[in-house]
């Protein structure tokens, strides 16, 4: 992490505390030094940000920090919340955390004739349902390997539990009601499909990275998906 970045993540830390925070535990959160840290502070201090600090109590983020408004309406302020809270509901742990963080930033700039849509929302996400099944992989490893273009090999069971292992070139991951998929280019079967995550027993990424550009894969995904709607985005049987 750049240092840019860690004063800004320290920012948002600050931000998100209702409670004054002691060094240490900022900087185990951080994973930087304590000494690393009261630099932090002194530079975001320097900087304008009325960062208040007493020892053996610790520091927190005074009202006060001039950040310019974030220009959205109600209907705009609505829409962005709604998602955020069905991320927060379908989303693994680090989906929820990063909408959490989202929305505590989006609270921080929002102009005040829009704090009102975004505290007292008209509308809300329907149920969580009846929750997702275990991943035995952890979401992370297919974003990192989506991130990178990077080709998975995957140990992967069907609807009847036969199990097979494919060699997948993933391009996205989709969030249903009851399910989360990965949609993949697979090179077994010569074609794109989309696998349960829940029923990926083991994933290892090769250090290969696949040929020509994620988005152009995702694209011809799409129009494939616009022509045959009721099979493409069901998990591969085969």
């Amino acid at each position: 992490m750049s240092r840019a970045s860690r004063l800004l993540t320290l920012l948002q830390m600050l931000r998100g505390k209702s409670r004054p925070v002691t060094a240490a535990n900022l900087a185990r959160e951080l994973e930087v030094s304590e000494r690393t840290l009261y630099r932090d502070i002194a530079e975001l201090t320097a900087l304008g940000a009325p960062i208040y600090g007493e020892a053996g109590i610790g520091y927190v983020l005074r009202s006060g920090l001039f950040l310019p408004p974030l220009m959205l309406n109600a209907d705009e302020t609505e829409a962005v919340v709604l998602g955020l809270r069905y991320v927060d509901q379908r989303g693994d742990e680090e989906l929820s955390k990063a909408a959490a963080d989202a929305m505590a930033k989006i609270a921080a700039v929002l102009a005040p004739a829009a704090q009102d849509a975004l505290r007292n929302p008209t509308l809300l996400p329907g149920p969580a349902g009846y929750g997702f099944p275990d991943n035995p992989v952890s979401l992370n490893v297919f974003r990192q390997a989506i991130r990178h273009q990077g080709k998975l090999l995957i140990d992967y069971a069907d609807v009847n539990q036969t199990p097979s292992q494919r060699l997948i070139w993933p391009l996205a991951l989709g969030f249903l009601n009851e399910a989360r998929v990965i949609v993949a280019w697979c090179e077994l079967r010569e074609d794109y499909r989309t696998f349960r995550t829940d029923r990926v027993a083991a994933a290892q990424e090769l250090g290969e990275v696949y040929p020509g550009r994620r988005s152009d894969w995702l694209r011809t995904w799409r129009k494939r998906l616009q022509g045959d709607e009721n099979s493409r985005f069901t998990p591969d049987r085969k």
